[in-house]
Formats: structure tokens, C-alpha cells, sequence
């Protein structure tokens, strides 16, 4: 049984099903909330977009220098809505949304069948 858990793969889904085109969806494979951030780097001296890939969980620039100035700094910045012009020098990563309730309880009452007025119920935790 030990040999077997040493050849186990560590199953982290990916949410590769999920379209880049969306800010939120579930993902079909695991069933989480995910949100799609968009990135650009730019160039802290001159300002030009840099191409950037994720590595280690950060991002950072392709190439280690600026072709335009030779600046090894850079700047991150959050992308909104992504641009077809932009597509080729941003980066998507996908984060997981965790919702603020862990648990929630819901209940329905037949308005047909009781004369029970309608209200929200409090809830308990």
C-alpha cells in the first residue's frame, strides 16, 4: 500500500475548461468559483509592454532586460478587460473565489398550502 501512494499524482485541477473569455464561471471538472485576472508587465523606466510568463507562482517578464531602454525593473498591473492589441503580452491567472459563508442553510414554504407571510429567516451559524 505504501509503494502505491508513492506513484499517486497529486490531483490539483488546473480549470483548464474554463474559457479566458469570462471574469467568473465554475469549473466543470472540480466545481469551484473561479475568477480570471488578467496581467500585464511594463517596463518601470520607459513604459513599454513587456511579454510575461508565470513562473513559481509570480510574474515576470520573458526576457530579463528591457529591449527598449535595457531596464531590468518592472511593473505588474491589473487588467480589467483585455484588449485584442494586449493578448500577446499578457498573462491569465486563474484564482479560486472562497465564498464568506462556509456553510448556509435555505428553506421554502409553500405559499399554496399556509398562510405563512413571506420573509427572510435569519441565519445561524
Amino acid at each position: 500500500m505504501i509503494i502505491l501512494e508513492l506513484f499517486k499524482k497529486n490531483r490539483v485541477c488546473t480549470h483548464d475548461r474554463i474559457s479566458p473569455a469570462t471574469d467568473l464561471a465554475y469549473c466543470p471538472d472540480c466545481g469551484e468559483l473561479v475568477e480570471n485576472q488578467w496581467f500585464l508587465t511594463r517596463c518601470a523606466c520607459c513604459g513599454v509592454k513587456l511579454k510575461s510568463t508565470i513562473k513559481n507562482g509570480e510574474i515576470v517578464p520573458e526576457s530579463h532586460f528591457c529591449r527598449n531602454c535595457g531596464a531590468k525593473e518592472f511593473t505588474v498591473h491589473k487588467v480589467e478587460k483585455i484588449n485584442f492589441i494586449d493578448i500577446n503580452f499578457a498573462v491569465l491567472q486563474k484564482n479560486v473565489v472562497k465564498p464568506d459563508v462556509d456553510e448556509m442553510i435555505q428553506s421554502w414554504v409553500d405559499v399554496k398550502t399556509s398562510n405563512y407571510t413571506q420573509e427572510l429567516l435569519p441565519q445561524f451559524l
